[in-house]
C-alpha cells in the first residue's frame, strides 16, 4: 500500500473546484488580453492544462489561486503572442490577422472600444487586472511581476490617457 497514491485524488478534486470557481475569471482575462473569445477559450485550456500540472507546486500562502491561475494565463497567452509573431515573421507577405480587429466584448461603446484598442498591451493588461477581475493591487503586482507601486503607477496611467482618448471620441 501507497500513500501517495491515495493523496494524488484529493488533490485533483482540489484543483478541479478550484478550476471550477476560477474558470470565469481566467475566461475573462484571457478575452481581454487577446480581444478573441475563441483564442482564448483555446488558451483558457491550456492554462488549467498547465495548471493540472503544476498543481503540486501551488503554494496558497504565496498567492490566492485565483493570482497564481492569472500568471499561468498571462505566460501562456504572452507565449501564443511570441509564437505568432514568429510565424507571422515567417509567413511575409499573409495577411494580417483579423484576430486583434475584434471587439473585445459586446455592449463597448465604439468610442470606449477605440480607445481601448490605442492603449498599449501593457496598459490594456493593467486594466484588466485591476478593473476587470478586481484584483488589488498585491494580486496585480504578483500576475505582472511588478512591484504594486509600479502597478498603481501604470493604472493610474492608463486610466488618464483612456480618460483622454475617450474624450477625444466624443463630440457634443
Amino acid at each position: 500500500m501507497t500513500i501517495p497514491a491515495r493523496r494524488q485524488p484529493t488533490r485533483s478534486a482540489s484543483f478541479a473546484a478550484t478550476a471550477e470557481e476560477h474558470l470565469d475569471d481566467v475566461y475573462a482575462y484571457l478575452v481581454y488580453l487577446t480581444r478573441d473569445r475563441s483564442l482564448a477559450e483555446d488558451l483558457a485550456a491550456e492554462t488549467f492544462e498547465k495548471a493540472l500540472k503544476l498543481w503540486r507546486r501551488f503554494d496558497p500562502g504565496r498567492a490566492s489561486a485565483r493570482t497564481w491561475l492569472c500568471q499561468i494565463a498571462r505566460t501562456t497567452a504572452l507565449d501564443w503572442f511570441r509564437a505568432e509573431a514568429r510565424r507571422r515573421r515567417r509567413e511575409e507577405g499573409a495577411a494580417t490577422s483579423d484576430r486583434f480587429n475584434q471587439a473585445f466584448a459586446e455592449g463597448l461603446s465604439p468610442d470606449l472600444e477605440a480607445a481601448l484598442a490605442s492603449l498599449s498591451a501593457g496598459e490594456r493588461e493593467v486594466i484588466a487586472l485591476r478593473v476587470l477581475l478586481e484584483l488589488d493591487g498585491e494580486e496585480a503586482a504578483r500576475v505582472l511581476g511588478l512591484s504594486p507601486t509600479a502597478v498603481s503607477t501604470r493604472l493610474s496611467r492608463a486610466l488618464k490617457k483612456l480618460e483622454e482618448r475617450v474624450g477625444a471620441h466624443v463630440t457634443v
